[in-house]
């Protein structure tokens, strides 16, 4: 339903941490134009959780407004409880997102039942095409593929965000295609592209989204050398990104780029520190050669 470089969306901010909305509106547009696939708002590196339930709204219909059924809009919006999950994602629906991504409730540290029954319940109240979400090292959560398999009988579950591809791998055995699964780590988006997946959940597609698109492009059609070229080029800015806690070094970046205005983001998060950044000067260099 949603394959392809699917942009998890910065959340620009001013110097004094207001979202700036104006800077927003101009990245829709620029993604829209270097042919990113999807957006995820509110995400992870979009800052939701830093957020006030006001902001992470205006910032979800900006994205909606700006892009006008152009590319599909995914918001964020999982939590921690199942009935607040549910209240965020179906005001989401309203504002007019296309599908909506549902991390593991992360803290709670729920049974693979109670995985079950937390998503079953969302899906059965919220009529709008789901992605499930799974990323242990920041929830304490584990999705496990049984779990996937069970919930990828639901008709309004439609995706997964893996980023281990040996756990890609089990999920496609036990599921086929009830269920698209999209890489959740630039790191592994080739490699989880050959096993079957439709795409990626892209912190770089920030930086170098037309290369993201063609990346897939490539690995729709098996052209896996060329595929791995753009790959092997993305490499030093996979890894870079990942100097200190995303979204920092992505900020950073797209700042220094002059995508946003500001690197600015809000405690705890802290601007990116002196030494990392003197460690991404050829991260510069290179975004410089890319573009």
């Amino acid at each position: 339903m949603f394959h392809g470089s699917i942009v998890a969306l910065i959340t620009p901010m001013r110097e004094n941490g207001d979202v700036d909305y104006v800077c927003l509106r101009k990245l829709v547009d620029w993604h829209i134009a270097q042919r990113t696939d999807a957006i995820v708002v509110i995400g992870t590196t979009g800052e939701a959780s830093t957020l006030n339930i006001e902001e992470q709204n205006n910032v979800i219909k900006t994205v909606v407004e700006q892009a006008h059924r152009r590319l599909p809009v995914i918001a964020s919006t999982g939590t921690q409880s199942t009935h607040k999950t549910i209240e965020q994602t179906k005001v989401a629906m309203e504002i007019g997102v296309d599908a909506c991504l549902l991390v593991t409730p992360y803290y709670n540290l729920p049974t693979q039942e109670g995985l079950y029954q937390h998503y079953r319940l969302i899906a059965d109240k919220v009529p709008i095409p789901q992605i499930l979400y799974n990323i242990p090292k920041r929830t304490g959560c584990d999705l496990l593929p049984e779990t996937v398999a069970k919930l990828a009988g639901i008709a309004n579950i439609v995706g997964i965000k893996e980023g281990q591809p040996e756990r890609v791998k089990n999920i496609l055995e036990l599921c086929g295609k009830n269920i698209d699964v999209y890489s959740g780590d630039d790191n592994t988006a080739l490699e989880i592209m050959r096993l079957g997946g439709k795409g990626v959940i892209s912190v770089a597609a920030n930086l170098v989204p037309q290369y993201m698109h063609n990346l897939y492009e490539l690995s729709k059609k098996e052209d896996w050398e060329a595929a791995d070229q753009i790959d092997q080029q993305l490499r030093p800015l996979y890894q870079g990104l990942f100097i200190e806690t995303n979204p920092i070094p992505v900020k950073w970046l797209a700042a220094e780029r002059g995508l946003i205005s500001s690197s600015a983001l809000r405690l705890p998060l802290t601007t990116l520190s002196a030494g990392c950044q003197a460690s991404l000067k050829h991260i510069i260099d290179l975004l410089g050669a890319l573009s």
